[in-house]
């Protein structure tokens, strides 16, 4: 599986989710749809299980993270996240076109 086919097929299945949801990809990393992209983010360390900071996947090793990413792929787990709907909440509207 290369890097696209992994975000094209997580994108998918975001897409068709409620908003708010994440992909649980492992126990400190998430990703979200914004209603453009998917958006990849780490957990806060403090255990709160909060989102900390967005990362860029292109800023990593795909090959780092390639096995933790198949491995989602057989089993996707996802949960409801308050803060990412909030967040989307707030965000202005996407224009078409753009």
């Amino acid at each position: 599986m290369t890097r696209d086919q992994f975000v094209q097929q997580l994108a998918m299945m975001l897409r068709d989710l409620p908003r708010g949801t994440a992909a649980n990809l492992n126990e400190c990393m998430v990703a979200y749809w914004s209603g453009s992209e998917v958006v990849f983010a780490f957990l806060c360390e403090r255990g709160t299980d909060a989102i900390e900071e967005e990362f860029d996947i292109d800023d990593y090793v795909w090959e780092d993270w390639q096995p933790t990413f198949e491995k989602w792929i057989s089993s996707p787990s996802f949960s409801n996240r308050p803060e990412v709907l909030a967040w989307l909440s707030d965000a202005p509207p996407h224009e078409a076109g753009e």
